[in-house]
């Protein structure tokens, strides 16, 4: 390194501006430029964690465009610039963030309902680094009121926000999938890859199956003497057949679908998603930000030909009687 990292010249609590102004360093332009250079090393943090090539290429894509971008925010228009000319975001680059967001919005599985970050490390870090440039952002609108910014910029870092929002949800995603796919018995590795050799209709349940199930269930319920609400879910955990017995717990007109749609979809039993979800474990946190997601014990996927083609939940007795109950259904399929 041939110079010094040191200049001296900020001792005194002033900086300058790439048009050569000098400023205090908590000048409003100073912070909105400043917050960006911390976004831009969170989004290093998010580069360095992330297991997806494509979500690392679009983060050191970001961080490339954002050396510009804070060059504008450093610089006050009508200034010479020192020693080069400084960039202006355009609409163009508006478009791009915004083509990105809708392309990742179709494989994004949204759930409707407030995040908590920290899903994986990566999305954790792409949420704080969406954080700070939303703080960007109100720093940007402060200074629009002081003097005129170029409205383009103030879209960028906005749109920059919910790209990195959406990121943040595929990394969790993906690692979520990939730790389900990892912990799942190796019976049923083929329900994920999608190579069984049954034809689709091979693969469905009828209602006749579910009738058969749920009536088989309600006698194993009788003979524990525990009304129960018995559901029956094909394989995206969407419900078939949901019936209630006289008596059945309210609750359990909710949990019983929701612990066929967990077994469904995770294609683990619920009570076994329970024990690898438990703090310190694979799954620990599945249940976060999935709300239909139980753990509760009752919910088991059906099998045919190696594949999962849907699941029971039964709800309404302790965990022990829901799981007795749920596996006289699967005898019965």
């Amino acid at each position: 390194m041939s110079g010094k990292v040191y200049t001296r010249g900020g001792d005194t609590g002033q900086t300058s501006l790439l048009g050569g102004s000098r400023v205090d360093k908590d000048d409003l332009r100073v912070e909105v430029y400043g917050t960006m250079d911390e976004g831009t090393s969170m989004l290093g943090l998010a580069r360095a964690t992330t297991q997806f090539d494509d979500l690392c290429r679009h983060i050191i894509e970001l961080q490339g465009e954002l050396i510009p971008v804070m060059s504008e925010a450093a610089f006050v228009p009508g200034d010479k610039p020192n020693k080069f000319a400084i960039p202006q975001v355009k609409p163009e680059q508006i478009a791009r963030l915004e083509h990105l967001i809708d392309g990742y919005n179709e494989e994004w599985i949204q759930t409707g309902q407030f995040v908590r970050p920290g899903g994986s490390p990566a999305s954790a870090a792409i949420d704080a680094a969406r954080a700070i440039f939303r703080r960007a952002e109100r720093r940007l609108v402060s200074l629009n009121r002081q003097e005129a910014v170029n409205p383009h910029l103030i879209k960028y870092v906005n749109r920059l926000s919910d790209l990195l929002y959406v990121l943040a949800r595929i990394d969790e995603q993906r690692t979520l999938i990939q730790t389900i796919a990892e912990n799942m018995p190796a019976d049923l590795q083929t329900a994920v890859s999608g190579n069984g050799r049954q034809g689709a209709s091979e693969m469905e349940l009828t209602l006749n199956d579910c009738n058969r199930m749920v009536e088989a269930g309600i006698k194993k319920a009788r003979e524990i003497g525990v009304p129960m609400v018995l559901s029956v879910v094909d394989q995206n955990g969407d419900i078939i057949e949901s019936r209630r017995m006289d008596n059945a717990l309210i609750v359990s007109i909710t949990l019983a679908p929701h612990k066929a749609y967990t077994a469904a979809t995770v294609r683990l039993a619920t009570a076994d998603l329970a024990q690898a979800a438990q703090p310190g474990q694979s799954l620990f946190g599945i249940d976060v930000n999935l709300p239909k997601i139980t753990l509760v014990g009752g919910g088991i996927p059906l099998q045919k030909a190696g594949q999962v083609v849907g699941a029971v939940g039964v709800s309404g007795g302790s965990v022990a009687q829901d799981i007795l109950v749920a596996e006289a259904m699967v005898a019965a399929f």
